[in-house]
């Protein structure tokens, strides 16, 4: 790690440079983001897991760099085109595009006009009237140029080929690409048209048959909008500030005099940017609206996902759960307090009196049987009618809770629950799951694929890598903030966490089942292949109830164990004593324990923990029970007040499911009663709220909500700031019981004339 990047790191995050280089060296010593969080605090300065995670991130995007920066220099070194000069301005590049418009005009590159116009000798043509000296005769100094045998016929070519020269070097000028770099970026123009005779192909996308938008203001999931239906031949995407600005930055800058030999290079000015420039400037700007547009819309579905992993367990208890459905019936498990299959059956309450009878003494007997504690069910199709049968059926004492299915058969076809269950069908797997997130949803929703859990906006159309980055991070976050019990814990959970992995997890739980439960942190070095190192990162968020040493239930650190006997023996008391008893606690000055490895920040925590050891920092569980009567959209009526659980947070609203099959959309203007920038300001995945009706439209199949008090049911205009945010709906439910979405109408504006750049774009053919 070279130290000027810990400088570049610290001034860009606002941090000191001592912080960010104690993080790069904990990261380069194989430390992983929640442990460097959670037991190096003394080292960071306490910084949190966003702003490790950030140098992380920039250290790696600086290294690429580097990595460009070195294959740069020896491309040229090897060509025998390096220069001091020029080796001193690529090691200065900050940023890949300075670094790449220092290269580009010693890149090797296919035949130009430029380069056929150079191999035809018309380059000094080129420099002469470069120079503008007003005295300058163009046509007779290209007569010199004429020689038919090189393929310049008359003057006019002669010139035309010195302005191809001048083109080329305006073009690869880094200053002038900086310049139009930045105006694109802040007066650059989406502009979106339907492509002739796709509008019924199309109709997602009506909102941007004829859209305009500035590129520095658009919010991502417009941008990945446009560009979707563009991907998909629908519409025809542009994207360029005025020429009439672009032409005049160009010609401050190289049109330096006056006469025929400046016109001349004003020609070819205007040829640069109209062939060249404008087309190179709008794949850069596309890059970055589609890097800054993914960033967005990965950082609302990590937003989501954490939401969902960290919503409110159940505990530990008995459950009877189902899968609903009408024709094959309800799939029935009951699972015991650790989540183990203890039995499985079909109900067919729906179809007849005798079938509801015979359903009613089933479920009725499973829950004497079983010593059943809540039953949880699917929220898919029959899901309502499901609920209100088992709840009228009076068990007394047992709560009947939906729960939200998405991704339950993805999970039940999956590997994983093949491996888990091999001698039970899908339907028993997805019964299994639904039971299990609601006892755990963490320990459950870590064996799907976080992208099939259906919480995202446009998660197709993003960068795959960083999604994934991104959301394992955000996995291994909540896990390690969690804590596991490593004597129950799935393979998958203890793969996310800190220092193992698939390996090490997979080994494991193999000891586990070989030796039996471990009584002690310690024995996990026992582990094949399970190293100090790994120790080190994961013991600290592996929790062993029932334990030999009290601490192992907690999430004190093996290596402040000394610090924590230390105390008790200057009370004179044993360490459980000491997690017992307040007063005890009250007494100690963490200030006398304080050691080269052991500071305050550590101290504190240490402390926090023996107050409440192994303490969930997930809220406490709360049931939402849906309005009865109310089951399918056609029961909704404008001005019904209804509770709800958001299901999917995005930039133009939330998702609420009000329990008919359906999710309802509030729109980003209908979440307060102030106005709202941002919805998770405002509302989060899994988060119990009241929602007014204002409209359902069955035909589309769209329902739209309020969160406002005052809300009535009459429907008003949004906001004139909103901008369309319908076409295509964020991913979600991507199995059987996915559900359509909807968004608010808005009103289009009136498109504005095209000027050149957008003419050619969507009219004629570009030539470079």
């Amino acid at each position: 790690m070279q130290e000027r990047h810990v400088e570049t790191i610290a001034a860009e995050l606002s941090l000191a440079p001592g912080q960010v280089r104690a993080v790069a060296g904990l990261l380069e010593e194989g430390g992983t983001v929640p442990f460097i969080a959670r037991y190096r605090k003394e080292a960071t300065g306490s910084l949190d897991e966003v702003a490790i995670t950030g140098i992380r991130d920039r250290l790696e995007q600086l290294a690429e760099l580097d990595r460009r920066r070195e294959a740069i220099l020896k491309s040229l070194e090897e060509r025998q085109l390096l220069t001091d000069e020029l080796k001193e301005k690529i090691s200065a590049a900050g940023t890949m595009a300075v670094l790449e418009d220092i290269y580009l005009p010693f890149r090797p590159k296919r035949r130009t006009r430029a380069t056929i116009a150079k191999e035809k000798g018309l380059e000094p043509l080129a420099a002469v009237l470069f120079a503008q000296d007003h005295a300058t005769d163009p046509a007779a100094e290209a007569a010199a140029f004429v020689d038919a045998e090189k393929g310049v016929e008359t003057a006019d070519d002669a010139l035309a080929g010195a302005r191809d020269i001048i083109a080329e070097w305006v073009n690869e000028n880094p200053e002038a690409r900086a310049k139009m770099r930045d105006l694109f970026a802040a007066k650059g123009v989406f502009r979106s048209r339907v492509i002739a005779d796709r509008e019924a192909e199309g109709a997602k996308f009506r909102d941007y048959f004829a859209w305009e938008e500035p590129v520095a203001s658009a919010p991502s999931h417009r941008v990945l909008a446009m560009r979707r239906g563009e991907n998909e031949k629908v519409l025809s995407l542009g994207i360029a500030p005025p020429e009439e600005e672009a032409l005049k930055l160009l010609e401050d800058q190289f049109i330096t005099g006056q006469g025929p030999a400046s016109e001349q290079v004003r020609e070819a000015v205007h040829d640069c940017y109209r062939r060249l420039l404008c087309w190179s400037m709008e794949t850069e700007i596309r890059l970055e609206t589609k890097k800054r547009a993914d960033e967005a819309a990965i950082r609302v579905f990590a937003d989501n996902l954490r939401q969902l992993l960290l919503a409110p367990p159940l505990g530990r208890k008995n459950v009877l759960a189902v899968d609903p459905g009408f024709r094959t019936g309800c799939k029935v498990v009951c699972l015991d307090r650790q989540g183990k299959l203890l039995h499985s059956d079909t109900i067919y309450p729906h179809f007849s009196e005798e079938g509801k009878v015979k359903a009613a003494a089933t479920i009725r007997e499973l829950v004497k049987t079983f010593s059943i504690e809540a039953v949880a069910v699917g929220n898919g199709t029959a899901g309502r009618e499901t609920e209100a049968f088992i709840r009228g059926l009076g068990l007394a004492g047992i709560q009947v809770i939906p729960v939200n299915e998405s991704g339950a058969s993805v999970y039940s076809a999956s590997q994983v629950a093949r491996d888990e269950f091999p001698d039970h069908d899908v339907t028993v797997r997805g019964a299994v799951s639904i039971g299990r997130r609601l006892m755990d949803p963490l320990a459950e929703l870590v064996k799907i694929d976080p992208k099939a859990i259906g919480v995202g906006q446009y998660q197709h159309d993003v960068d795959q890598g960083a999604l994934k980055r991104s959301l394992d991070d955000v996995v291994s976050s909540c896990v390690n903030a969690v804590g596991v019990e490593v004597n129950t814990a799935s393979p998958q959970l203890l793969t996310y966490v800190s220092g193992l992995g698939p390996q090490l997890a997979a080994n494991i739980v193999a000891y586990r089942n070989e030796h039996g439960p471990f009584d002690a942190r310690e024995a996990l070095r026992k582990v094949p292949r399970l190293g100090p190192k790994a120790f080190e990162q994961a013991a600290g968020f592996l929790r062993i109830r029932d334990g030999v040493n009290p601490l192992d239930a907690s999430a004190v650190h093996p290596e402040s164990y000394p610090v924590v006997e230390a105390m008790a023996r200057d009370l004179g008391c044993s360490v459980v004593d000491l997690m017992k008893d307040e007063a005890k606690r009250k007494v100690i000055d963490i200030t006398k324990y304080v050691t080269e490895k052991v500071g305050i920040p550590t101290l504190k925590d240490i402390m926090a923990e023996l107050a409440k050891p192994g303490r969930d920092p997930r809220e406490r569980f709360e049931a939402v029970v849906f309005a009865e009567g109310v089951e399918k959209p056609e029961d909704l009526r404008p001005g019904m007040k209804l509770p709800g659980v958001v299901t999917n947070v995005t930039a133009f609203g939330a998702f609420v499911d009000v329990g008919v099959h359906q999710d309802g959309l509030v729109h980003v203007s209908q979440l307060a009663d102030r106005y709202v920038s941002d919805p998770n300001q405002v509302v989060k995945v899994a988060q119990r709220v009241e929602v007014t009706v204002l409209e359902v439209d069955l035909e589309r199949k769209r329902i739209s909500l309020s969160m406002k008090k005052g809300a009535t049911g009459e429907r008003k205009a949004p906001p004139a700031q909103a901008s369309p945010d319908k076409g295509p709906r964020p991913e979600r439910r991507p199995e059987k019981h996915r559900q359509d979405r909807q968004k608010p109408e808005k009103k289009k504006p009136e498109p504005a004339p095209f000027n050149n750049p957008f003419a050619r774009a969507f009219g004629k053919d570009k030539q470079r």
